[in-house]
């Protein structure tokens, strides 16, 4: 990151509280720092991956029951038995539905809660197994970039939506490259229609059209798992055709013969 760093504090070995200006920079210039440090450090890349990882997004108000928490739970539960940790907002709806799907398959693959600080949601769901807290969006989602492989995403409401325009934007920038950006149901293509109609306009363009082709719109549970497990075996390759969740597999399954 790029910045031009303020020089009216930093000629001075002290700064008085009562000069609430420089108060300001100084604080301004430590944050600032703070946001370099954490860039830096995740530039650092392992150079190759034993877990594949699938992060989940959905809206929170879908109950148990109901058609789209358990498409959610079923896409869920067959990604894990494929090996995929599946990841979440690690709240109710279809955040615990998928949830639920992952620890169906405990020996193959980890459920996982990326939760954030809300008044009116105070704890993880009981299906997570692996939780972390986060008291800001921004640091939520900067998680999710860093630990995903691949994004589906079900239907929700207006925190769905920035979460799958942010990972659509980083994909357009190249900031995250080769992950599978795929939208599940109904609601999805009028967002995508709406973006190519708005945007790709001949006389002003705001976007190139390649970029209206990053998310795969699907009609359901079924599509979605056809292209994760088609990324996800490319995946595979690349790490050497080994994974925990397949060693973990054939550990156990090694333990049961007589």
């Amino acid at each position: 990151m790029k910045r031009t760093k303020p020089t009216t504090t930093s000629k001075q070995t002290s700064v008085s509280l009562a000069d609430e200006q420089q108060v300001k920079e100084v604080l301004a210039e430590a944050v600032l720092g703070l946001w370099d440090v954490v860039n830096n450090i995740t530039r650092l890349k392992p150079s190759r991956s034993d877990r594949y990882r699938v992060t989940l997004f959905g809206s929170a108000r879908l109950k148990p029951g109901t058609f789209g928490y358990e498409e959610t739970k079923r896409c869920a539960a067959a990604l894990a038995d494929l090996g995929c940790d599946i990841i979440t907002g690690g709240g109710p709806g279809l955040m615990q539905a998928a949830n639920e799907g992952a620890a169906s398959a405990p020996e193959r693959s980890k459920s996982i809660g990326i939760r954030v600080d809300l008044p009116f949601e105070q704890e993880v769901n009981s299906f997570v197994g692996q939780a972390f807290e986060h008291r800001t969006f921004f640091t939520r989602l900067h998680q999710f970039v860093l630990q995903s492989d691949a994004f589906v995403v079900a239907p929700g409401g207006i925190g769905t939506v920035l979460e799958t325009l942010m990972i659509w934007q980083l994909l357009q920038v190249h900031h995250l490259q080769d992950m599978p950006l795929i939208l599940v149901g109904q609601m999805w293509p009028g967002l995508v229609n709406w973006a190519k109609t708005s945007m790709l306009d001949a006389d002003s363009p705001l976007a190139n059209a390649e970029d209206m082709e990053i998310p795969q719109c699907v009609s359901n549970a079924d599509e979605a798992i056809v292209l994760i497990r088609k990324h996800h075996a490319r995946w595979l390759k690349s790490q050497g055709g080994k994974s925990i969740a397949k060693k973990a597999t054939r550990k156990s399954n090694k333990g049961t013969r007589r």
